[in-house]
């Protein structure tokens, strides 16, 4: 049992943890594979490669899903609750990545083939487990959450605007067959242009109009900077935290620990290593 227990431990810290040189080196190789993987999806789509090199498309597609499948499995025996690992965000999309190619044996046929290439191109979730790779994408995500507040104020705001200025803009061009018919379409209109978009698929005619429609164009400049300004700014506060490791806890799954840290910030189980 104790055996078993530190084999659990230290696949632990290789699959979950990059602070080591064996957890670095996994974390390498499993980018390397779902890159790999994400390159096949995408050559596999152009109907010319898929007739020559189909065959191989295949293979390697299959090669990578059963070690996706090994190391979907490793993370369920390493992890204390593997329920709750296997219902979080990652734990989802790892599932998602290697579901549809056996969800292809069990719907075979002519008549199934296109849900089959449906199911298929699922696989493409993969190149949502890059952001578990990138050193800094814990930073990020902290200081998007940590303004969350402010920006959910900020799309309020927005929200506001573009329904007072597709109003006006109904007003004032509502009469004049500019595609202003109703205040629905001439907000989608104050959307497209407050967000510089500008499809030109609808264009005020009058002075008044092209006034109004020159003021919401600035408008979407300036605006651009605000959130911006806010996620920067809680990115400095982020960078003058104390330095975090890349330790991941067993039993809840919670990054981001102090580097001496024994027990988890989180659910107060003792940290490996």
């Amino acid at each position: 049992m104790k055996i078993l227990k530190n084999n659990r431990i230290r696949i632990h810290e290789i699959i979950f943890e990059a602070d080591t040189k064996m957890g670095k080196l996994f974390d390498i190789i499993l980018l390397i594979a779902i890159l790999l993987s994400i390159l096949v999806v995408m050559l596999e789509s152009v109907p010319s490669l898929g007739l020559k090199y189909g065959i191989y498309f295949f293979t390697v597609e299959w090669i990578l899903t059963i070690l996706f499948t090994i190391e979907y499995l490793l993370r369920l025996y390493v992890v204390e609750r593997p329920v709750r690992y296997a219902k979080s965000f990652f734990g989802i999309v790892d599932l998602m990545s290697i579901l549809p190619s056996y969800l292809s044996l069990i719907l075979p046929g002519s008549q199934y083939f296109l849900a089959i290439r449906a199911f298929r191109l699922l696989r493409v979730f993969r190149i949502f487990r890059l952001v578990n790779y990138l050193s800094g994408s814990r930073t990020i995500l902290t200081a998007i959450k940590q303004s969350r507040h402010k920006i959910q104020v900020f799309l309020l705001t927005i929200f506001i605007v573009v329904i007072v200025m597709g109003t006006l803009m109904y007003v004032i061009e509502g009469q004049h067959n500019s595609g202003f018919d109703n205040i629905p379409r001439s907000i989608y209109w104050a959307i497209i242009t407050l967000t510089t978009v500008g499809y030109g698929d609808i264009t005020p005619i009058t002075a008044l109009g092209q006034m109004l429609a020159s003021v919401i164009m600035i408008m979407g400049y300036a605006i651009i900077a605000v959130p911006t300004g806010i996620v920067t700014g809680e990115l400095i506060k982020q960078e003058n935290y104390k330095k975090l490791s890349l330790r991941s806890c067993p039993h809840c799954m919670t990054e981001g620990h102090v580097e001496e840290s024994v027990y988890c910030f989180a659910c107060g189980e003792k940290l490996n290593g």
